[in-house]
């Protein structure tokens, strides 16, 4: 089996991925039809911080991170590292001086479907990332695996040159070829969210607005005074 490092991955629009970062992750995954999550084990260790970058891939062995260190070589400015693992591995793959090296490459952050470590000294450092993990365990640099080819993480393919958005809220992955509609479906609905807010700020509420009263209904869905309730003997 061929184990690459593929150079001069394509990347989409700057400016495009800078949008899809000011909607940020729950807009983006309602507009591209409630798909690309990478899940809910996939959490931030810091808060209030929101990227989106072009994405360089690495697959890594189970307590191995050499790719990593490969990987780190294609990265350009604004891109995030996503690192998907072989099998399930706890191991910290990743700490400070990685982040230090990525950092100085001008990288986004890092999104990995494993552990890292060092969180404390990370959140002081501002590097930004999401992972499945925290944990003390080192690694090893002792088995190839690939830079630049897809991973999979959550059921979701990630390519190299997919967009990356990560926040609070957890981590979408938008298909490289995918960009502009999508960039144009999260603004459709941030304007259509815009409307909402206005309405329910001004009193109108939820049941009329999404018109839910004839759900209700027909779901058998029945209004009761307390008093008519208590005389019947309860529910």
């Amino acid at each position: 089996m061929r184990r690459l490092v593929v150079t001069d991955v394509p990347r989409p629009d700057a400016e495009q991925v800078a949008a899809l970062q000011g909607f940020g992750v729950a807009t983006v995954h309602e507009a591209q039809g409630r798909v690309g999550s990478l899940g809910a084990a996939l959490r931030p260790i810091q808060q209030g911080t929101a990227i989106a970058g072009p994405a360089v891939t690495a697959l890594c062995w189970p307590g191995d991170n050499l790719m990593i260190h490969a990987a780190v070589e294609q990265c350009r400015p604004g891109d995030v590292l996503v690192v998907g693992v072989a099998a399930a591995s706890t191991h910290g793959f990743f700490g400070d001086l990685l982040a230090t090296s990525l950092a100085s490459r001008g990288v986004a952050g890092l999104v990995i479907d494993g552990g890292v470590r060092d969180t404390e000294v990370l959140r002081r450092m501002g590097f930004p990332v999401w992972s499945r993990h925290v944990s003390a365990e080192g690694t090893v640099k002792a088995t190839a695996g690939n830079v630049n080819l897809p991973v999979v993480i959550a059921d979701q393919v990630i390519s190299a040159g997919d967009v990356i958005v990560a926040d609070d809220d957890g981590v979408v992955v938008v298909p490289r070829l995918e960009v502009p509609q999508t960039v144009e479906a999260s603004r459709a609905r941030e304007e259509k969210e815009t409307a909402t807010r206005d309405a329910l700020a001004g009193g109108q509420l939820g049941l009329d607005r999404y018109d839910l009263r004839p759900l209700l209904r027909d779901l058998g869905v029945e209004y009761v005074r307390w008093d008519e309730l208590a005389e019947q003997g309860g529910a």
